[in-house]
């Protein structure tokens, strides 16, 4: 084949290849410049991991006495509200020693009455026997001077001091009685009294006793792990339920060792959680960061000289606070499956901060009402014992106590 029969053959194959390696190589450095600057602009100022979860608090219902349980009042997966009873035990045996402990209130208060109006009776003793030694001296001073004349025998006369030695005697022995009974009510008020004190603590400790057989729900929230059973003897501390709060679960992220050095507290953070996909997204913020990585806090901890470790990039875990208004919209629940971008644009401040709270992070008022229902009931018990008032004072007194017990089902 001649030379010009070969040329137009080369150009054909060369032409084109020349274009599309121009495109391709055009289209390489497009998108290559493209990134640099969403990588200078936005991309380098964000973190993100998959490696995330729902975590939250989990409230256990633990009894503080001791009973046999004779009422449930929710089940698993069911909401309760915050108050609203749980676990009803027996109240009988609780009954029986608040009954009492009433009972012996009254007693020491009526015994303590006695012991104020018997110093007075004393004191009134004092003074008849210091009235009864004065006459007997006055006596013995006449006898006296008539006694140098003739006038009275030496018998009366020592009648006269015997008089006065055994009036000396009756005023000391009536002013000791009344030391010894003013020693058990000095600086004191009847409510003030020791003995008073201690019958209406045992009251007290009686009354929280039996608002106890009732175990309310401190927190509003889902119940889960109900391990209780009708007729179920049970003991202090044992785990009966659980109630989880779910619109103040939080997020858990573990974030690799590089991917730390630029985060700090306060930064914003967009996540998404698998069960809704990526079109719902919730917004957060960081509020801490673990003291230690998860293998540090492991039940059988990373130890180079056991042989058990492995050199490998570790995670640290760090909590992100989520918007209240994006669970309410879209509710979570513990141990769910997050994706997390947290924005480190901003990086002011310590990476380790030491922030201090001034209220408690987490508090509950159900049972504060039992302290007052003890104190009024203590108060109810004394005022109807310490006037006698009658009738009308047991009324109100047993009105008061019939407010006062607890709330079951």
């Amino acid at each position: 084949m001649s030379r010009e029969n070969r040329a137009p053959t080369a150009s054909f194959w060369s032409v084109p290849r020349w274009r599309w390696l121009s495109v391709s190589a055009a289209a390489f450095v497009l998108v290559a410049a493209a990134y640099t600057t969403y990588w200078a602009t936005d991309g380098r100022y964000h973190e993100t991991t998959d490696d995330a979860y729902v975590d939250g608090n989990v409230v256990q219902i633990t009894p503080q006495i001791s009973g046999t349980v004779t009422q449930i009042g929710a089940d698993d997966t069911q909401f309760v509200r915050r108050g609203e009873p749980l676990v009803q035990l027996d109240p009988a045996d609780a009954k029986v020693a608040l009954d009492e402990a009433d009972a012996q209130l009254a007693r020491t208060v009526r015994q303590v009455r006695g012991l104020f109006a018997t110093t007075e009776q004393l004191r009134a003793a004092v003074e008849i026997r210091e009235s009864d030694l004065e006459m007997a001296q006055k006596d013995l001073a006449r006898r006296e001077k008539l006694a140098s004349s003739g006038a009275i025998s030496g018998e009366e006369l020592q009648h006269a001091r015997d008089a006065v030695r055994s009036g000396e005697a009756a005023l000391l022995a009536a002013r000791q009685q009344l030391a010894a009974n003013r020693a058990q009510v000095d600086g004191t008020t009847l409510e003030d009294h020791p003995d008073v004190r201690d019958a209406a603590s045992a009251v007290r400790s009686a009354y929280l006793a039996y608002r106890r057989t009732v175990l309310p729900a401190p927190v509003s929230g889902f119940v889960a792990k109900r391990n209780v059973q009708l007729g179920e003897r049970v003991s202090p501390g044992i785990p009966l339920m659980s109630v989880v709060p779910l619109d103040e679960v939080w997020v858990d992220a573990n974030f690799k060792e590089p991917q730390l050095a630029s985060m700090r507290v306060g930064q914003p953070v967009t996540l998404t959680a698998d069960l809704y996909g990526g079109s719902v997204r919730y917004h957060g913020r960081v509020e801490g960061f673990g003291a230690g990585t998860g293998s540090a806090f492991a039940l059988l901890p990373a130890q180079n000289a056991t042989g058990n470790w492995i050199k490998i990039v570790q995670r640290v875990p760090v909590r992100i606070a989520l918007d209240a208004r994006d669970l309410a919209a879209h509710p979570l629940q513990i141990g769910l499956s997050m994706k997390v971008d947290v924005s480190i644009r901003d990086r002011g401040g310590p990476r380790l901060p030491e922030v201090t709270r001034t209220a408690p992070a987490y508090s509950t008022s159900v049972f504060d009402s039992g302290d007052r229902g003890a104190e009024a009931r203590v108060r109810a018990i004394i005022a109807a014992n310490e006037s006698g008032a009658g009738r009308a004072s047991s009324r109100a007194q047993h009105a008061l106590l019939a407010v006062e017990r607890p709330r079951g089902f």
